[in-house]
């Protein structure tokens, strides 16, 4: 009888792909769904929907939300607060490799690549990303306390999907404009590096500025602490791991997460 070598070299492939998604975390760390499955979580640097319009370097394919397990604890605290109000959380990034830091400076000095400015970037030199602080060769996210979220209405509505080549609107247009996310209305998409994605930017809504103000709220509460020029980046003020910063890849979360329903 032939041997079936297809198959037996898919089996063989499948089960290191296991082993290497189940490969434990440094100590300190977890996937955001082992504590609060209920979070949701749209990880934007996995696929193509982000400033630079491709996967980043360091994430894996279906990766999940990776935090040091004091910030897990600490947004779990902030999602039960929002449950009764029909709010959840949504994170669009968490831990993030140096690697993946090292592949944006890259990315940064590459003029001529400029495919995602329409939407990203639309009023900002590509020159400028590190003088206006929008990119940095250390990133916070590398210590593994900081996150990029925002609040999203409960039930969760369905998420559209973005893909490679269609056409871009500008992070800073209206909400009923914008690329469709599912949240409530923050006055400008994630990711936006402009000044309409600052904190403290006079010309929202008075919708906008209140839905920025409730996130903060919570999340401050829950001892976090916010970045001027950017409304969806927070950092657990008493962050475990100061001044290391990690390079372990983001891998995919055995457990997915549950968005949680709202009755």
């Amino acid at each position: 009888m032939k041997p079936q070598w297809p198959i037996v070299l898919f089996s063989i492939l499948s089960l290191l792909a296991t082993a290497a998604r189940a490969a434990p975390l440094p100590t300190g760390f977890v996937y955001l769904s082992q504590v609060d499955p209920s979070i949701v979580q749209e990880l934007r640097y996995t696929g193509f929907h982000n400033f630079i319009g491709r996967p980043i370097k360091g994430y894996a394919a279906g990766a999940g939300c990776i935090v040091t397990r004091a910030a897990a604890q600490a947004l779990k605290a902030v999602q039960d607060e929002l449950r009764p109000l029909a709010l959840s959380l949504k994170v669009y990034d968490c831990y993030r490799p140096q690697q993946a830091v090292n592949d944006f400076v890259a990315w940064s000095k590459q003029p001529d690549d400029q495919k995602m400015k329409t939407e990203f970037y639309p009023r900002v030199n590509k020159a400028e990303v590190f003088q206006r602080g929008y990119i940095a060769e250390k990133s916070g996210h590398s210590r593994g306390s900081t996150l990029d979220l925002t609040l999203v209405p409960l039930p969760v509505p369905p998420q559209e999907l973005y893909h490679p080549g269609q056409k871009l609107v500008a992070c800073y247009k209206p909400y009923y404009l914008r690329f469709p996310d599912n949240s409530i209305n923050m006055g400008s998409g994630y990711d936006c590096l402009d000044e309409v994605a600052h904190v403290d930017y006079q010309g929202l809504t008075p919708q906008a500025r209140n839905n920025r103000a409730l996130l903060s709220q919570h999340m401050m509460k829950h001892g976090f602490k916010s970045y001027s020029k950017e409304w969806w980046h927070f950092t657990l003020a008493k962050e475990p791991y100061p001044q290391t910063y990690f390079n372990f890849p983001v891998t995919p979360d055995l457990q997915p997460s549950h968005p949680p329903e709202h009755h």
